[in-house]
């Protein structure tokens, strides 16, 4: 079971909830609306403090949650199933490629009081900021190079 403190819910899952359907926005070339934006966003934050609640084994959480991004871009950001699966597998993998440089950096910093410090709660969740940053600059970049690359064909 991978259970959210509050302190990870509000500093990690929220903050990533929003970068997650901003990123299933840009990904999929959807227009955002912004109340849809802020259901969406919040309703896979607690979607995915639920789901990490589940007494399920690592990894298969991701999966879950990915599915719900999925469903919640679909059924509330109105974006094409099609074109919602392969944001959300964007997304994902841009995490997961911010998170795995983050952990390297980390991991030369500290060495070996890396592990222990991830026992701490806090701690983790302060060290993996820069993995969340990292994946809003992906995002961000993305979003930047497809509005500019438009206005110029235009």
């Amino acid at each position: 079971m991978l259970r959210l403190t509050a302190f990870e819910f509000i500093l990690r899952a929220l903050p990533e909830a929003f970068i997650y359907i901003f990123a299933g926005h840009v990904f999929s070339n959807k227009k955002l609306n912004v109340n849809r934006y802020l259901i969406a966003s919040l309703l896979l934050a607690v979607s995915t403090f639920i789901i990490r609640m589940l007494p399920i084994n690592y990894g298969v959480h991701t999966i879950l949650i990915i599915i719900m991004q999925i469903i919640i871009l679909i059924s509330i950001s109105k974006i094409d199933i099609i074109l919602a699966i392969k944001a959300s597998i964007i997304a994902t993998i841009c995490l997961f490629m911010a998170e795995v440089l983050n952990m390297l950096v980390l991991n030369l910093i500290f060495k070996e009081q890396l592990q222990s410090a991830m026992l701490n709660t806090q701690l983790k969740t302060i060290y993996g900021m820069p993995s969340l940053g990292g994946f809003a600059v992906i995002v961000l970049c993305c979003y930047y190079f497809r509005k500019n690359g438009k206005s110029k064909d235009d």
